[in-house]
């Protein structure tokens, strides 16, 4: 029988005695404010589980008694009341001291462009670790009163949510956005009127809407051209994160850069400083230019000024997260930023060329070029991206070019479990909250019971082995698994004995080698096997939707899930979220990482199980290579990449392998004679103690503002100011340099000899042919050390030599009397480099001539 049914919402009013709940529902803080949200998992649980944890659709769809039955609840209400009172302090917090140390708040302005926001599960907004690290940056500088905005694009079907077949495919399903259902509301220009921004795409007047969100202290922009007046084609580019094709990409990465630009002007807004989180906004470089262009600014000289004020992040060294446009591409779309440029179309293409696609516009190529403050997301990331971006400083050593880093951070208040709140509120006191970043507060981490300690893991394992349990057996069900299957399969997540439980989460992309420890399927199944001492494996990730290769290995893990080796002991759970993750980061034991070296750029789920008392146990990679201690987990060295992939991947696994099983297993079913292993506990504080003040999102953002923010903010009022005097200068100057460059030589006139005596001084001195370049135009450097293992040179010292004089035949002499501080066996050597007082980095220009 055929039937219509009409689905409708009969809206709740709300009681006057909960009127500030709506209040609550629309401040994007739920997202980290456990009192908030618990107030709406109170009214309903299963309502709120129902709605994605999504509190404005929980209150249209609340029932009215619940409503008005909590209104007369007093414990609720006092709850109500304690949110509200919580929510109302953390407005009202100035602006943190540490920041009014190395900011303006009242003239800065951090503007921050991403595609993906990771802030919580019910906004659909993120892919992964780069949208979830975009959270977590936006949440912390809302926690310290930052001046900043973020800006992104509204996608209206969100990132996939997935679902893992009965043969293992990852299958994509879409689940549809509306603005209605999300906190935010549509941005106003200051006469009242709904702001609607304008971009051409191919001659064609595209219309886009500008969402506007709160987030405690800071507000976040989103983009999104789903309206009547554009065309079918051109309501779909905000429609799906990463989708499309090359045309789609293009399209959504000029709405994101050109139309979040035009957005902030529009709103009124003058960013100090332009923070590019990867690639994917780099357009954003362009049409500040063009803004500039437009204003009689040569360009060269408004080049300057816009990538005085702009940071680049880069995140990974993989290249598929590096966006390239064929030509083609980029001159169908931008014949008017050509022309309004005035560079011609070869000015535009350098400014995206790049070794990865020598006909293809890199925006990574852009970004760099574009800004004078770079950086990675980790030490040994930021080597890694350092060596991968050194084509834009050719000349440049690779340890000492522009590209540094920051190392990431996790926000404490999403990830922290709230038992370890509690627990923190009792024994270290409330005031734990504003210590986050001082280790030497942490210490105090040894001082919490041993007993308590492990009771707390143990219960928070629970949880998780209970939510687990919960979504397999749907997950199993819907594939059609009987219901005594389903029972037998989850027989081990219920047992009351103690259990080792290891967690794998992540995306899952072949760098990421999720199947490295099933090289030997024996041995694994052995180590996972053993009744007496049993462990239990849980993996969950989505691979991207045309990422054959990590599709394979949720495949391989699904099938390997089902065998009997390993039935009850592996598990792979699909539909990998921020609520999943925060169930798993602070229930399992063991958080497992491996990584192909040095491919990780950071890997932050590790740090948000650490800060929960798990164990990390990771390839020496990202931030786990600095992370590391000695005695805060365990540390894989990995195998050198010179071996084939084959034998480097055994190699690994081996060395993971004999690790679990030789050290962490036996420690951690090393009981005492109260029923817990103190070494463990020792083990996980340590774990805690380490990565809590270190590897939070607080540092991390102070970082950004004391090493990139404030110098930016600084360096482009600087070559801004009088109408722009010092950004015309440099600019002239950077040209005159580059075109006589290659006129540059040097030759030593007089040096040290075979040997000095110790304590005595001897001179250099060294021939430089300048051109038309002046002694003013190069630093003529010194350095001495010694020659290490590998031919490698180990400075020790280094000085300026200074001109002399200037031979008729135009050689400038520079010279040096040094008498230097070390003995022993020394090499030396001589490098000339172009200087500036107005570079914002020494080497900013890329050039460098050895003697």
């Amino acid at each position: 029988m055929n039937e219509t049914r009409i689905v409708f919402e009969i809206r709740p009013v709300i009681p006057a005695a909960l009127g500030r709940i709506e209040e609550l529902a629309a401040d994007l803080s739920y997202c980290w404010d456990r009192r908030i949200r618990d107030l709406f998992a109170n009214l309903d649980s299963a309502l709120w589980d129902a709605c994605g944890h999504n509190p404005k659709v929980f209150l249209r769809r609340v029932s009215q008694q619940k409503l008005d039955a909590a209104a007369d609840n007093t414990v609720f209400v006092q709850d109500y009341e304690a949110a509200l009172s919580g929510y109302d302090s953390y407005l009202a917090k100035a602006v943190d001291p540490r920041i009014r140390e190395i900011l303006q708040p009242d003239e800065d302005l951090i503007v921050y462009f991403c595609a993906e926001y990771g802030l919580h599960e019910s906004l659909p907004l993120y892919a992964g670790g780069l949208g979830v690290l975009a959270g977590d940056h936006c949440k912390a500088a809302s926690d310290l009163g930052l001046p900043f905005i973020a800006v992104g694009l509204f996608y209206r079907t969100g990132y996939l949510r997935q679902e893992i077949d009965g043969g293992g495919r990852q299958q994509l399903r879409y689940v549809p956005v509306s603005g209605d259902d999300l906190p935010f509301t549509e941005a106003r220009e200051a006469s009242g009127q709904t702001l609607r921004l304008h971009i051409d795409l191919l001659g064609r007047d595209v219309a886009v809407r500008v969402w506007e969100g709160r987030l405690g202290h800071i507000r976040l922009l989103l983009l999104d051209t789903d309206l009547e007046t554009n065309t079918a084609e051109d309501r779909r580019i905000t429609f799906e994160l990463y989708g499309g094709d090359k045309e789609m990409r293009i399209a959504q990465e000029i709405v994101l850069g050109v139309g979040g630009v035009r957005a902030l002007r529009a709103l009124g807004l003058a960013p100090t400083v332009w923070h590019i989180n990867e690639g994917h906004a780099a357009f954003m470089v362009l049409e500040r230019i063009r803004e500039l262009r437009r204003k009689g600014i040569d360009f060269h000289a408004a080049l300057e000024v816009v990538a005085a004020a702009t940071v680049f992040t880069t995140h990974t060294p993989v290249p598929a997260g590096h966006d390239v446009f064929p030509h083609d591409l980029m001159r169908r779309y931008f014949p008017k930023l050509i022309e309004d440029l005035g560079i011609g179309e070869e000015g535009l293409l350098a400014l995206g060329q790049s070794p990865l696609a020598a006909d293809g516009f890199n925006q990574t190529a852009l970004a760099l070029r574009g800004a004078r403050f770079r950086n990675g997301v980790s030490r040994v990331h930021g080597g890694v991206a350092a060596k991968c971006e050194s084509y834009v400083w050719p000349d440049i050593p690779t340890a000492e070019n522009p590209v540094g880093h920051v190392t990431n951070g996790v926000h404490l208040h999403t990830y922290l479990a709230t038992s370890w709140v509690n627990l923190f509120d009792l024994r270290l006191g409330r005031q734990w909250r504003n210590e986050i970043c001082n280790k030497d507060f942490w210490q105090r981490i040894d001082t919490l019971p041993d007993h308590t300690f492990w009771s707390i893991r143990q219960l928070l394992k629970l949880d998780l082995l209970t939510d687990v349990r919960e979504r397999l057996a749907r997950q199993y069900a819907r594939n059609g698994m009987s219901p005594a299957e389903i029972t037998r399969r989850l027989q081990t997540l219920k047992s009351d004995r103690d259990v080792m439980l290891i967690g794998f989460a992540r995306r899952f992309a072949t760098y990421k080698r999720a199947t490295l420890l099933i090289h030997d399927r024996e041995r694994l199944a052995r180590f996972l096997g053993d009744d007496e001492r049993p462990v239990i494996m849980l993996f969950a990730g989505k691979a991207h939707s045309r990422d054959s290769g990590g599709q394979e290995l949720i495949r391989a893990l699904y099938e390997l899930s089902l065998t009997p080796q390993f039935t009850g002991r592996l598990f792979l759970i699909e539909d990998y979220d921020i609520a999943l993750a925060r169930r798993l980061v602070s229930g399992v034991d063991i958080w497992l990482n491996t990584p192909e070296y040095p491919m990780e750029a950071s890997g932050t789920s590790g740090m948000k199980a650490a800060i929960n008392g798990a164990v990390h146990c990771s390839i020496l990679d990202g931030w786990w290579a600095e992370g590391f201690e000695g005695d805060n987990g365990y540390g894989i060295v990995p195998y050198s990449g010179s071996l084939s992939p084959d034998e480097r991947d055994r190699g690994d696994a081996d060395s993971v392998m004999r690790v679990l099983e030789t050290e962490a297993k036996p420690l951690y079913y090393e009981r005492n004679g109260n029923g817990y292993s103190a070494g463990w506990v020792k083990l996980a504080k340590a774990s805690m103690r380490a990565a809590l003040p270190q590897f939070n999102a607080e540092r991390q953002v102070i970082e950004y503002a004391e090493r990139f923010y404030a110098p930016a903010a600084q360096q482009a009022r600087r070559l801004a100011a009088d109408n722009y005097q010092a950004g015309h200068a440099l600019a002239d100057w950077k040209r005159h340099v580059l075109a006589h460059w290659p006129q540059v030589a040097v030759r030593l006139l007089e040096g040290p000899g075979s040997r000095v005596t110790a304590g005595a001084s001897f001179r250099t001195a060294v021939g430089v042919r300048l051109g038309d370049l002046n002694a003013a135009d190069v630093r003529v450097e010194l350095q001495l050390g010694r020659i290490a293992a590998g031919q490698v040179f180990e400075l020790l010292e280094e000085h300026s030599l200074y001109p002399i004089n200037r031979a008729p035949d135009g050689e400038t002499v520079f010279a040096l009397t040094l008498q230097p501080a070390i003995s022993g066996l020394v090499a030396m050597r001589v490098r000339i480099y172009p200087q500036h007082e107005l570079l914002a980095h020494r080497f900013e220009l890329g050039r460098m001539l050895w003697l």
